[in-house]
Order: structure tokens, then sequence, then C-alpha cells
């Protein structure tokens, strides 16, 4: 089996429908252009049933970026289908992405149908799909919670049909890496070089990069993803982590991907800029805090060999470079160190000096200034020239 791994980027269509990323047109254009450059390998950009921006974003992006894959969303259902193809009628590369369903609580629940009239809405959607595009991508919506034989029955009858890739998505993020890995490995077995087995996780235990993870390694090729892992509730799994962790850990995780990770950092920034809300501080990957190092200890180690604290080269993912936080963890080393780099060339007793006023005022405070650090400096100064004079 191949060890290249598909990304399905979904922030601008499962990302957007979270509360406070809602985007224009124009803002969706605009982070477009940025996952193009990213090198997602399929860009979902809608349902375009849900909306008239929707739609228009889909037409817009399929004509801005025609190199680019640009798949749309629709319900197994001919009007969803049919305005889904309208929208992307002017992409070069359009893939429509029909979905319904599987899960029986969702059956008796919510759709109040059939096994067999789920199957056959499916097939006829897949069919119907095939009408207007070569690339048509079927989910199985809450599959994780899907009987294993009807996902599988299902799976083989929308390929028949024309599908090109299956998702078994962890619609609610319910389940754990091994229970998930057994059941994309069924699917996966069960078509062969059939079709792609796609994978679309939900984080609503902290777990959709490790399913996602362990989907792979049990034979999926596509995995749906978000920057910053934005979406429904908790979130989708996060584009930069999943990719990051195959680039990392390739001695135990041998898979590619077509992402250029240098653009990971600017995609995340862009997003935060057009949503109402950036990641968390100590989000991986593109968290303010994930290459910054303040205890004392770990910024000793850090000046003398990075490695020591850092497992991946900021710049790798587009940071320019770590930096160490000055607070009241932190030792004489990465103070002195930066003096140096404010331009102050210390004595030992002048550093000893600093280092007790600092640590006096890191006390109080969540961390120091180079402005601040400089006021201590000059502060010190003076209090040397009062005892001198």
């Amino acid at each position: 089996m191949s060890d290249r791994v598909y990304i399905f980027d979904t922030t601008l269509r499962d990302g957007e429908q979270s509360p406070g990323c809602s985007m224009t047109v124009h803002e969706k254009l605009g982070m477009a252009r940025k996952l193009v450059e990213l090198g997602v390998d399929i860009l979902e950009a809608g349902f375009p049933i849900a909306s008239d921006g929707d739609f228009e974003a889909v037409d817009a992006v399929s004509r801005e970026y025609p190199w680019a894959q640009v798949a749309a969303l629709a319900r197994s259902c001919t009007g969803d289908v049919e305005r889904a193809a309208q929208a992307l009628r002017h992409a070069k590369r359009p893939r429509i992405h029909t979905f319904i369903a599987t899960s029986d609580i969702h059956l008796k629940y919510k759709l109040k149908k059939s096994r067999q009239q789920v199957l056959d809405e499916a097939v006829a959607a897949v069919e119907l799909a095939r009408q207007h595009v070569d690339d048509v991508e079927f989910s199985a919506e809450d599959g994780a919670r899907t009987d294993p034989d009807y996902l599988e029955q299902i799976s083989k009858a929308v390929v028949a049909a024309g599908a090109r890739t299956v998702n078994i998505p962890d619609t609610v993020g319910y389940s754990v890496p091994e229970e998930y890995g057994a059941l994309i490995g069924r699917i996966a077995r069960a078509l062969g070089d059939c079709a792609i087995v796609s994978v679309h996780c939900h984080d609503d235990l902290g777990l959709a990069v490790a399913n996602s993870v362990a989907a792979v390694r049990a034979g999926a090729r596509q995995i749906e993803c978000t920057i910053n892992g934005i979406g429904e509730r908790a979130g989708n799994c996060s584009l930069e982590e999943v990719v990051m962790i195959f680039k990392t850990r390739h001695d135990q995780l041998p898979y590619h991907t077509s992402i250029h990770t240098e653009h990971l950092y600017s995609a995340s920034q862009l997003l935060s800029s057009i949503i109402t809300f950036g990641p968390q501080p100590n989000k991986a990957i593109v968290g303010r805090n994930a290459f910054a190092h303040e205890a004392g200890i770990h910024q000793d180690g850090y000046l003398k060999e990075k490695s020591t604290y850092e497992i991946i080269d900021p710049r790798s993912v587009g940071v320019p470079e770590g930096r160490l936080v000055l607070g009241k963890h932190s030792g004489r080393h990465a103070l002195k160190q930066r003096c140096q780099d404010l331009g102050y060339e210390l004595t030992r007793e002048e550093l000893d000096d600093l280092y007790h006023r600092f640590t006096t005022l890191a006390d109080r405070k969540k961390g120091l200034m180079d402005e601040e650090i400089i006021a201590l400096i000059h502060e010190g100064q003076k209090v040397q020239q009062v005892a001198a004079d």
C-alpha cells in the first residue's frame, strides 16, 4: 500500500460551521489562497445548498484556483447533489462529497428510515453525482458508531455505484484509537484497491489526531482536517498536528503528505485574523507557547543545544525561531543571554545583582518584557554610580 496520505482540508466547510468561524466569500477566497499555497490535496470550499454565500464561495474558489481540487458537500438527495454540481461547474478538478447518516441511533431518531432506505439513497446520490463529475466521495455520517457489517455493506455498494473515496467519520468524537483503527482496517480490506478510505475525526474526547493516525496505520489514506483544528463542537483533527506527526516521527509512521510545512504558522495566523479567535497558547505546532521556554533548566539546555527541548525546528513550520520567556522560573544563563541580545555585557557581580532584582519583580508578574529588563539594568547602573560617587 502506498505511503502517501492525502490531506482533505475542510476549514472552509466544517470549520466554518463552528460558532464564531463564519466567513464571507471574500474571506474564504483569501483563506483558500493560503490553503493552496500550503499544498492541501482537496479543498472543501462549502455546502452549496446551505446558503447562497456557500454556493458563491464554492464557485469563486473554483474560478480563482482552477488547478486546485475543489470539493462541495451535499446530502444524499437530488437537490443537494444538483446544487453542488452547479456550484462546481467552473472547477477543473471537481469533487462532489455526498453523505448520509448510517448509525442506528441516527436512523431511528434523526432520519426515521430503515437501513435499506439509507443504502438505496446513498447509492442513488453517488450515481447522480457521477453523472456530473468523475470524482465522488461518500461519507457514512456517524460511521464510527455504525454496525460494522452494515458499514461494510454500504461502503461496497457506493463504490460499486462509482464512489472513489469512502469516508468513515467519527462524527461525535466517540472512538478511541485501537477501536477506530480496527474498524478502518476492516473497511480498507473490504474495499481493497477499489477506493481510498478516508477519515474525519472530531475532538470531543481530545482524540481526533490520535484516531486519525491510528486510521492511517490501519489503511486509511485520506485525512479530513482543519487549520487550528476548528470545527463543530470541540473541533476537527488539526491539520498542522497530524502533518507534523508524520514528518517528525517518520521512523514510526512512514507516511508523507504534500503539505509545505513552512506555511503552517502563517496559515494559522491568517485564519485567526479572519475568525473571532485563535488557537490556545499551548496549542501544538502553532500556539504562541509551542516554541517558548521559561523554566530555567529548560532554558539552560536550550541555550546549549536546542534539540534538548525542541523536537521540531520552528522554522520548519514557519515560526522564525524559538523564544525564551523570562519569568520567575528563568535562570541566570537565560537572563545573561537576553542581556547580551539587548546589547548589554554585564560582569558577574552586575548579573547577580540584576538577577536578584529580576526574580523579585518576576514573582509579581507573569513575565518580563525586554523594556522592563532594560529598566532594571539601568536602575542597577544608577545604584552603582551613586555608590561609586
